[in-house]
């Protein structure tokens, strides 16, 4: 493996590297306190439903017990530390198994956790170059190759076991992960971790395991509003409709057939009587599938992100959501949903304007305009590692809002202007032993920026008022990529 370059060198080119995404940071944190004012005016009123931003569909796992591992020394910067390396166990909601690695050497794996599967561009591992040869290393290595003798043979070792094994894979894709040394303390783990650094190659990423495009559609009674597609690795997938929906309300194909059960790809339609009163409802579909390996795992309590090794046949979900005008109305027809964009840093909310007059909508204090038969994504800037909470308000009552967590890059050290700031030393995050489930005093409140040039302006403004001057700056040095080196 090439040695790592000395620590000052690395802080220099890395200080270069990052400084507009600092400059982004630093923006984020003065919009903070602002924006957290600006949110509280927004959920004022008649109560909204919480929802989480869309990911891509697919399944939902709760983190288990580290399963398969063994002592591997990480190197970085100048610092060294004990980490145990391997396989995690995650029991699927509704029936299935998982086995995962870490790609967040950093970040506590907290036992217990509910995750869900997402797309990169939802993970750490959205601008990791080297995120395709983590993906080879899973499909050439332990548990997808199980084969230990042969797996052996291509290390140059005489032999391995499962925690060999385990703890040689998970070493070789920390180094591509998080940049960091990764030395197993098991020679054969250590000379596995080397011939899958070296041999590692791009691979594509991995498709969902089950999605619906769009997750938001919207229309007019006496119409089929629609379509959604249905995109799953599994031949069969059944379709639901919510129970909330009003009567007469189907769910039907392009040929206008009531539907329970369809093949990947197709497309459906939400049928709704010319009679019926405007409205919301939603579909479900469901699935047995293998979910890809290569799949991110993330979770909104700031726990470890995952990597998908190994999958049982598992049942996978995804929703989509209807919004529908009464036959001889007119107006604005908005449907709302939202999606983490790492690539953007923030959460891009996506309005839906099925009707013939514009649709305008307020969001922290600004309005935004959807002109008709159009739609728009309105990407709210969030500082990295916020818990957040959008209330979207708009004509008629309509209040909808999105909470989560924006977890996008690899835990490094805190660093600029908190000088009673702990270090963020390295935690010996795959140790085995359960940790305590994050709560909602173990996280910080809501930091979010604002979408559009002028809508920005506003947000700097109201942030800058509202701190007073006394902004401080907490950052978050990321870890590069090991190519940017």
């Amino acid at each position: 493996m090439t040695a790592e370059p000395p620590a000052t060198d690395r802080g220099r080119r890395t200080a270069r590297r990052d400084r507009p995404t600092r400059v982004r940071r630093l923006i984020a944190v003065a919009l903070a306190p602002g924006l957290l004012a600006a949110g509280a005016l927004g959920g004022a009123g008649s109560a909204a439903a919480d929802e989480r931003p869309v990911g891509s569909g697919g399944a939902a796992a709760t983190l288990g017990r580290l399963a398969v591992h063994g002592p591997v020394t990480i190197r970085d910067a100048g610092e060294e530390w004990k980490a145990e390396a391997g396989l995690f166990e995650m029991a699927v909601t509704g029936g299935g198994a998982l086995q995962s690695y870490s790609v967040d050497l950093r970040t506590p794996a907290r036992e217990g956790t509910t995750y869900k599967e997402v797309g990169w561009d939802q993970s750490s591992l959205h601008r990791n170059n080297n995120a395709g040869k983590i993906r080879w290393i899973l499909e050439h290595s332990y548990p997808q190759v199980n084969d230990l003798a042969a797996l052996a043979g291509k290390a140059g070792v005489k032999a391995l076991d499962d925690k060999a094994a385990a703890a040689g894979t998970q070493a070789a894709i920390w180094r591509f992960s998080d940049n960091v040394e990764a030395l197993p303390a098991d020679p054969g783990a250590g000379r596995l971790a080397e011939y899958l650094t070296r041999a590692a190659r791009d691979a594509p990423q991995p498709p969902a395991s089950l999605s619906l495009d769009p997750p938001a559609v919207a229309g007019r009674a006496g119409e089929r509003v629609g379509p959604v597609t249905v995109r799953a690795q599994a031949d069969r997938v059944t379709v639901g409709l919510a129970a909330d929906a009003p009567y007469g309300v189907r769910v039907v194909d392009k040929a206008g057939r009531p539907v329970t059960d369809v093949k990947a790809g197709a497309q459906l339609y939400f049928d709704i009587p010319g009679d019926t009163e405007g409205g919301t409802s939603a579909l479900s579909v469901q699935a047995d599938a293998r979910v890809p390996i290569g799949r991110a795992l993330v979770s909104d309590t700031h726990s470890q992100t995952q990597i998908l090794a190994g999958a049982s046949t598992s049942t996978v979900t995804a929703d989509a959501t209807v919004t529908w005008a009464a036959r001889k109305t007119t107006g604005a027809i908005p449907a709302l949903s939202a999606k983490k964009d790492c690539a953007k840093s923030g959460v891009g909310i996506t309005a839906v304007n099925a009707g013939d007059a514009a649709f305008t909508f307020e969001l922290l204090g600004f309005s935004h305009t959807i002109a008709a038969r159009t739609s728009r994504t309105v990407t709210i800037p969030l500082q990295e590692d916020q818990a957040y909470d959008l209330t979207v308000s708009g004509p008629g009552g309509l209040r909808k809002n999105f909470t989560g967590v924006l977890d996008c890059e690899t835990a490094g050290t805190v660093a600029i202007g908190t000088a009673n700031a702990p270090a963020n030393r390295p935690t010996p995050a795959t140790a085995g032993k359960p940790t305590p489930i994050a709560t909602a005093d173990d996280q910080n409140l809501a930091a979010t920026g604002g979408s559009a040039a002028t809508p920005m302006i506003g947000y700097l403004a109201l942030g800058m008022l509202v701190a007073g001057g006394g902004v401080v700056f907490l950052l978050r040095k990321k870890k590069p990529a090991p190519d940017e080196e």
